[in-house]
């Protein structure tokens, strides 16, 4: 009898669509009984006009109230269709289907991936994932599918495409080979800060520039040597079904007919891959000619308005950032096209259509992830159980009197903490930069280097919460790969197989940040770690 209750306990498991629906009502319950508690928290926000620091007091919204319960019954669709990855997703999913669909995909990883070893592909990866950043987090939307595919057809394991797709993204997110999204997005808040303390001080968007650059190649490193020796033996190989039938799988061929056939194929691929190209570099030289200001009808993805460049690439009205997912999705459909008029894969519109139908039908499960998690997310960041956390954490740090390596360690931990329940990096540094960046420049640290401690604390935890609005699409494209659908990955499942590569590179983080401020190396142009 205790064999047959221990048996039954194992199989017992929430899919994760149950789950994030249970994570939605414990959210409603605690903010419930927080309310009740007058559970409430304050942070300084600086004035912009008056530099100085104004208190913002902020509480917990009940959500089994009247207003809460009509939040969460008249929000449904809107939560769904305004959450942040479905239409990246969608968009992304049409292009990567035509180049699928016409044999694209396949003949490049065949003839040029499938060679390639398996440290250096698992490199490349995580690399382009990591300093996919530079955009906002395309990364998830764009390289997950993507290096789905890829494994999927170079017969590696296409969970472990999946997994290095996203902890590349992830736990490498804000470093990069170049200034990007993440220093708009933070630089206001480092600057403002360190005005309370220097009314002369300047930060530039470069300084944090040759930091980033190294922590991406670095972190880069070590993911690898994590996925090959740590997590991909953990995962093992896939095993694909065999789509033949057992007639067609032991049906005879004549050798010279399908000698004669491969000769054909080949010719046709490489022919559609001639194609690609030429359609790759025209598409390569429009991009780049969109980006460059002051030529005739150029400059079509910057916002002209602003005059710094990195500005008009990265600034909240920049064209690039907000259509980059489409213009990658319709790089995959002209080349796709063009692929397979080349090659002959496709006859007429209606093979590209119906080839790309029928490779969507695979990730419809996603979508109904999707909804759910987009339901429970909004539900949390309207309870304000997030900012009363991290305004908590802050304050705690705020106390502590640490100065040096202590208050660099504590800041990332408690930075990190607050990722959990608060994923924004921009909505963090507004709570914590104005204790983070005087505390630090009080004790001789740069507001610059301040900067990297934000961007290092909320990479070090930043996969590890379904808080995250694309975590649903990690743990959506694990099960639409998933061949044991009697039993899906659920989120402790999911969090089980990134356990490693997140510890690993939460204690790699610390030690690159410790140990980039006490060698002193320039974190930027003209910039140190130290004032």
């Amino acid at each position: 009898m205790r064999e047959r209750g221990k048996l039954k306990l194992r199989k017992f498991y929430f899919h994760p669509v149950t789950m994030f629906i249970v994570m939605l009502f414990v959210t409603m319950l605690a903010s419930w009984i927080l309310s009740l508690f007058e559970t409430q928290a304050t942070y300084n926000s600086i004035n912009v006009n008056t530099k100085e620091l104004e208190p913002v007091l902020i509480t917990i919204e009940n959500m089994l109230s009247f207003d809460g319960l009509k939040f969460i019954i008249s929000d449904a669709a809107k939560n769904f269709l305004s959450f942040a990855p479905l239409g990246s997703l969608l968009i992304s999913l049409i292009g990567l289907t035509v180049a699928e669909g016409t044999g694209l995909i396949e003949t490049v990883t065949r003839r040029h991936l499938s060679k390639m070893p398996k440290f250096l592909l698992t490199f490349i990866v995580i690399f382009l994932s990591t300093i996919s950043s530079l955009i906002n987090e395309v990364g998830y939307t764009i390289l997950i599918p993507l290096i789905a595919l890829v494994y999927f057809m170079n017969n590696r394991n296409p969970i472990l495409g999946i997994v290095t797709a996203f902890c590349g993204v992830s736990f490498g997110y804000g470093v990069s080979i170049f200034v990007g999204s993440m220093e708009i997005s933070l630089l206001t808040y480092t600057k403002n800060a360190a005005l309370l303390i220097d009314d002369t001080v300047h930060v530039a968007l470069t300084s944090n520039l040759f930091f980033i650059i190294a922590a991406s190649i670095i972190l880069s490193i070590v993911g690898t040597v994590i996925i090959e020796k740590i997590i991909a033996p953990k995962i093992g190989k896939y095993k694909k079904e065999d789509d033949l039938s057992p007639t067609e799988k032991y049906h005879s061929f004549d050798l010279e007919d399908e000698e004669q056939r491969q000769i054909e194929q080949d010719k046709y691929e490489k022919r559609g891959l001639r194609h690609a190209l030429v359609v790759s570099i025209l598409f390569g030289l429009f991009f780049i000619y969109a980006l460059i200001p002051g030529l005739p009808s150029s400059g079509m993805l910057l916002d002209l308005k602003e005059t710094a460049y990195v500005n008009q690439l990265f600034g909240a009205n920049a064209y690039f950032q907000d259509g980059f997912t489409y213009l990658v999705s319709l790089f995959f459909i002209i080349t796709g096209i063009a692929y397979g008029i080349g090659s002959k894969s496709i006859k007429n519109d209606k093979n590209i259509i119906e080839n790309a139908n029928k490779n969507f039908n695979n990730i419809g499960s996603v979508f109904i992830l999707i909804f759910a998690a987009a339901q429970f997310i909004a539900v949390f960041r309207k309870s304000n159980i997030g900012p009363v956390v991290t305004s908590w954490l802050a304050t705690a740090l705020e106390h502590t009197g640490f100065s040096g390596i202590p208050l660099i360690i504590t800041a990332l931990i408690m930075i990190s903490l607050a990722n959990f329940v608060l994923t924004s990096a921009a909505n963090k540094w507004l709570i914590f930069s104005p204790v983070v960046v005087p505390m630090f420049m009080q004790s001789n640290i740069s507001p610059q280097f301040a900067q990297i401690i934000m961007r290092a604390g909320d990479s070090m935890t930043k996969g590890f919460t379904p808080l995250l609005a694309s975590f649903v699409i990690f743990i959506g494209y694990l099960n639409a790969y998933n061949l044991n659908k009697n039993k899906p990955y659920t989120i402790k499942g999911a969090l089980a197989l990134i356990t490693p590569y997140f510890l690993i590179i939460f204690v790699a983080w610390i030690l690159l940040v410790v140990l980039w401020y006490l060698i002193g190396l320039p974190i930027g142009p003209g910039v140190l770690p130290t004032i």
